[in-house]
C-alpha cells in the first residue's frame, strides 16, 4: 500500500540534559518519511517550508525515494521552527521559541501522483488543515491515521471532534487521553474516545510503552530499555512512522496486524531518541532494524506453566 504523509517538515532547536543543537532538520512529516524509506514503502509528504529550508534535506527525502511533489516551498517565507529545552527526566520540556512561519497558512496540495494512497497518516496539525486534506482526497483511503495533540483539545474542539469522527486510527499520550476522554483510566478513556469515532486507540506511555485498544481487546508492548538516551524529539512521530509504514507494507489493516505494527513504531522510536534530531534513524538500514526487532522479541518472550 502507498503511504501519505500530511505534517510539518521543519527546524528544531533542542537542548536536554547531554546537550544541545542549533537550528536542526526536524517535523512530523520529516521523521516518519525517514522511517518509512527504511521499511521500504513507497511514500509521499504533503508540507510547506520556505525559502530558507537547504536543498540538501530535499535532495535527502528524494535519495530515500520519498515522493515530495506535495512539499509547496514559499521563497519568500521562512520555515517553521520550535526551540525546545528538556528536564533531566526527559519526559517533560519548556517550549523556549515556536514561530509558525509558513505553517501559518498552509493549504495542502494533494498531487495526482498520491491521490490513490490507501494509508493516509495526519500528523499533529490545525485539525481543521487535516480535515482539509480529506475533502482534497478523490477517493478516502482505506485507513486515516490521526494524530493530535492536547493544544487542540484547548483551542479548536469543536473542528477537532469533527476531524476524530473521520478517524480510523488515532494515536495520542496518555496526558492527552485523558484530557480527551475526561477519564483517568486509560482503559475506561479508550472506550470513550472509541465512541467519538476510531476503531482503533493508540495511548503512547512515553518511557513506559504503548497500548492499543480494539473492540474490547487491549494489547500492550513496553518500550526498550536503553542505554543512552539523549533526545526524545521525534519519538512520537517516529512510532507513527513505523506502525503506518508496516501497515502499508504488510497491506492489511486488523488487530493482528496493527500489535506487530505497533511493535514495529516503537522499535523505530528507540532508535530516534539515541542522538539529536534524526541523526540516528538516518543512520539506520533495514539490517538495523531486524535486529532490534530480534531484541523486541527476547524482551517480550517468556514460558509460564499455568495449572
Amino acid at each position: 500500500m502507498k503511504l501519505l504523509v500530511v505534517g510539518s517538515v521543519a527546524f528544531d532547536a533542542i537542548e536536554t540534559p547531554f546537550g544541545k543543537t542549533d537550528k536542526i532538520l526536524g517535523g512530523a512529516a520529516t521523521y516518519i518519511g525517514i522511517t518509512s524509506s527504511i521499511l521500504g514503502v513507497k511514500s509521499g509528504i504533503v508540507s510547506v517550508v520556505g525559502g530558507d529550508f537547504p536543498q540538501e534535506h530535499l535532495d535527502m527525502f528524494t535519495d530515500r525515494e520519498v515522493n515530495i511533489e506535495g512539499i509547496e516551498i514559499v521563497k519568500e517565507g521562512k520555515t517553521f521552527f520550535w526551540s525546545g529545552k528538556y528536564h533531566n527526566d526527559l519526559n517533560t520540556r519548556d517550549t523556549l521559541a515556536t514561530e509558525v512561519n509558513v505553517l501559518e497558512n498552509f493549504d495542502p496540495k494533494i498531487p495526482d501522483s498520491m491521490q490513490d494512497a490507501e494509508i493516509l497518516l495526519l500528523g499533529n496539525l490545525h485539525p481543521g488543515v487535516q480535515l482539509s486534506v480529506l475533502e482534497k482526497m478523490n477517493n478516502r483511503p482505506k485507513l486515516v491515521i490521526l494524530d493530535t495533540m492536547n493544544f487542540w483539545m484547548d483551542c479548536a474542539w469543536d473542528i477537532l471532534m469533527d476531524m476524530i469522527a473521520k478517524t480510523d486510527v488515532i494515536t495520542i499520550n496518555d496526558e492527552e487521553a485523558r484530557q480527551l476522554s475526561g477519564e483517568y483510566s486509560l482503559v475506561k478513556a479508550a472506550k470513550k474516545i472509541h465512541a467519538m469515532g476510531p476503531e482503533y486507540v493508540i495511548i503512547k506511555k512515553g518511557e513506559h510503552g504503548a497500548l492499543l485498544f480494539h473492540d474490547g481487546k487491549v494489547f500492550a508492548i513496553p518500550a526498550l530499555p536503553l542505554e543512552d538516551v539523549f533526545d526524545p524529539t521525534g519519538a512520537g512521530d517516529t512510532f507513527a512512522g513505523g506502525f503506518a509504514a508496516y501497515l502499508a507494507k504488510k497491506g492489511k489493516i486488523d488487530f493482528d496486524t496493527m500489535k506487530s505494527a505497533l511493535i514495529v513504531g516503537s522499535a523505530m522510536a528507540s532508535f530516534t531518541v539515541e542522538k539529536f534530531g534524526t541523526q540516528r534513524i538516518e543512520e539506520v538500514n533495514e539490517s538495523d532494524m531486524f535486529s532490534r526487532l530480534r531484541q523486541f522479541k527476547e524482551l517480550t518472550t517468556f514460558d509460564i506453566e499455568l495449572q
